[in-house]
């Protein structure tokens, strides 16, 4: 786990359930298989209604990886289905930290079981201050996430009990680290 995030921000508001993320119809490919699982990348986000992406594409067409390494939200980001596929789609779409008011308690575990990217809150609604396209620096360490584009900064949340998973690479990796399974 990198300890600073740099990358352009995507932005999005409160709701964004997991069919938005990964729509149940891209469910299909293997995800041990490198060239199916670029599939999940590519489709990444692609359930989002109209008016929520509004002109700013997640993927350009013909891409697996989006240009975006931080996803700012509001509430109840991956509300929805227990599916575990939404944070993978979004670690295959190249997306290192979202950063929201809070998660659904699913896709927040999900994430962090995975190791697949690191959810970072704050109590501060930055997605109605941070533009998407707005460049970014996340550090998981001073708990920031800067501004780069407007020199304002906010604060995170500790991760607490979790950063440790989450830098093992998952809930797997961690309990063989600790000798729990073998």
């Amino acid at each position: 786990m990198k300890n600073v995030i740099k990358g352009k921000a995507y932005v999005l508001g409160d709701n964004i359930d997991t069919d938005q993320i990964i729509p149940a119809m891209h469910l299909v490919y293997k995800v041990d298989d490198p060239e199916e699982s670029k599939l999940y990348g590519k489709y990444a986000l692609s359930g989002l209604p109209a008016d929520v992406k509004g002109d700013t594409p997640f993927i350009k067409e013909g891409e697996y990886t989006s240009e975006y390494t931080v996803i700012v939200s509001g509430k109840n980001f991956g509300c929805g289905s227990s599916r575990e596929h939404a944070p993978l789609a979004l670690e295959k779409a190249g997306v290192q930290v979202v950063v929201a008011e809070d998660y659904a308690r699913i896709f927040y575990r999900n994430s962090v079981d995975g190791g697949f990217l690191i959810p970072a809150e704050t109590e501060v609604r930055i997605c109605e201050e941070i533009k998407t396209g707005d460049e970014v620096e996340v550090n998981i360490e001073a708990k920031v996430i800067k501004n780069l584009t407007s020199g304002k900064e906010y604060q995170l949340k500790d991760l607490g009990d979790v950063k440790e998973i989450i830098e093992a690479g998952g809930l797997f990796n961690y309990a063989k680290k600790h000798g729990y399974i073998k």
